[in-house]
């Protein structure tokens, strides 16, 4: 839905406020106090209706109320001294008092996702399970931390993700081995097992010539197997993307981040209600909503367990593969999130310098997991749609 007030649009589709026909950012509360206020069409809402709405319940501080009260006239050009936007009644609470339009955004043809899980043995006996989705042109999914085939496709995170990558394409996605729907019990997590599980999901799924979308440590493989393979790779998209574990490019502080994310995964996997994981699921996505945190954490309990995903993540933390860009011949869009706390854009900018043929996109976002609400969701896929037609 698009709402008109003053000089500003706000989209709740794409989770986007155009002020003066220029996109301003504001933070998710912000967002949803703008939101509640259009649609209260003018009535007085006091502050025991903003925290229940927008903060369900939850006790929060009269001066956490007022800060986004304050944020919000800002974002809509209106200030404390002018109230000419948003108003405050003195004691009562907050209303909208300039007229308001609304428009429904057309909506996208509703489809519903079924598949086939398939499951092919790499070269050491390890089992991967993978499937297909959708018709048209190959787009392969290179497997990363951490996804669970069938969990996934009914996710309100990844689900958008798969609707979306499955138009109008063959989308290959399969489960990275000891993770989701693979065998737990798996060889050596590395690299190069790694590049040889992509070669064998996609010789079993017959394709011999395809795109891939490669999301955070599956880029370093994507890259090796498209040196390895041209003329097997037409493009490649990299989302949220490192060539460095954290390790290799800031060995102090990347050493104490892994440690760090060691702890949380040991003494909260599995545990939803876990400080230390509610902690790590807040560093991939920032902007979540209780419901996505929850769904976060879940997702990841189901896809591997402590000792896997710890493992996962020490692999990854020693990444240093900056000398197989060089070698990569297929064009590549590496989009990267502009404050992602997970992998640094100075990380996307690094592979973006050494890459032959690379465009590279910044989303404005601090979400490593980019969210269906997340206004860079639309940017990042219209981008996609666009660099592999």
């Amino acid at each position: 839905m698009k709402y008109a007030f003053a000089t500003c649009v706000l989209d709740t589709d794409a989770h986007a406020l155009i002020r003066d026909g220029e996109p301003v950012h504001v933070e998710p509360q912000v967002f949803d106090l703008l939101h509640v206020l259009v649609e209260s069409g003018g009535d007085l809402l006091s502050y025991d209706q903003l925290v229940e709405r927008i903060w369900q319940g939850r006790h929060v501080s009269d001066a956490t109320i007022s800060a986004r009260i304050s944020a919000a006239r800002s974002a809509v050009g209106d200030s404390g001294q002018r109230q000419e936007v948003i108003q405050t009644v003195a004691r009562c609470g907050i209303r909208l008092v300039v007229p308001v339009s609304g428009q429904s955004r057309p909506a996208r043809a509703e489809r519903s996702l079924s598949q086939v899980v398939r499951m092919s043995a790499s070269e050491d006996g390890t089992v991967l399970a993978w499937s297909e989705i959708g018709d048209g042109p190959a787009l392969v999914r290179a497997g990363h931390w951490l996804t669970h085939l069938d969990k996934d496709l009914t996710s309100s995170i990844w689900g958008p993700w798969i609707t979306r990558l499955s138009e109008a394409r063959t989308l290959v996605r399969y489960d990275p081995r000891g993770t989701g729907m693979s065998s737990r019990d798996c060889g050596e997590i590395t690299v190069g097992n790694a590049v040889t599980d992509l070669k064998t999901v996609v010789d079993a799924a017959g394709h011999d010539r395809f795109d891939i979308l490669a999301s955070s440590q599956s880029a370093a493989v994507a890259f090796h197997f498209a040196a390895r393979y041209p003329e097997r790779v037409r493009r490649i998209v990299t989302v949220g993307a490192f060539i460095q574990g954290s390790r290799v490019r800031e060995p102090s502080s990347g050493s104490a981040l892994t440690e760090a994310l060691g702890v949380m995964i040991r003494n909260g996997w599995g545990q939803p209600d876990s400080g230390y994981l509610r902690s790590l699921g807040t560093l991939f996505m920032p902007s979540a909503s209780e419901d996505e945190l929850s769904e976060i954490l879940d997702l990841q309990a189901a896809s591997a367990s402590a000792e896997r995903a710890i493992e996962i993540r020490e692999c990854c933390s020693r990444y240093d593969e900056v000398a197989v860009l060089k070698n990569v011949s297929a064009p590549v869009l590496v989009a990267h999130a502009a404050r992602d706390s997970i992998h640094p854009f100075s990380q996307a900018q690094l592979i973006a310098a050494h890459l032959p043929n690379a465009r590279l996109l910044q989303l404005d976002t601090a979400n490593h997991l980019i969210s269906p609400r997340d206004p860079a969701f639309d940017v990042l896929f219209d981008e996609i749609d666009a660099f592999l037609t």
